[in-house]
């Protein structure tokens, strides 16, 4: 399946499931490297804290998910996809599903 353009983000500044930016392969193997170094660090933060990695990691990956889909439904009302939304309002949209979730 072909990614839609996003509008409004330079090229090769991608957003989460826009495609990959246009890293050398070189820099992209550091920088992995140096990710997994900081989930590495995270974890430890965690469980130093007495709390449970995965279990912060799966509370957190549903928040995203009901956000991203409260965003997708403003979106469909408006007979639109986050494709079709520039990159202010997809920011614009995020803080308001934030604040949805803080009144409930």
């Amino acid at each position: 399946m072909k990614a839609l353009p996003v509008k409004n983000v330079p090229p090769g500044r991608g957003i989460a499931g826009s495609g990959k930016p246009d890293v050398p392969v070189a820099a992209r193997e550091r920088l992995e490297d140096e990710v997994g170094d900081l989930f590495f660090v995270l974890v430890n933060i965690a469980r130093y804290l007495s709390l449970d990695p995965e279990s912060a990691l799966r509370k957190t990956n549903r928040k995203f998910k009901r956000r991203f889909q409260w965003m997708e439904e403003q979106l469909r009302a408006s007979g639109r996809s986050p494709a079709q939304a520039s990159a202010d309002e997809l920011e614009e949209l995020w803080q308001q599903a934030k604040q949805q979730e803080s009144r409930s």
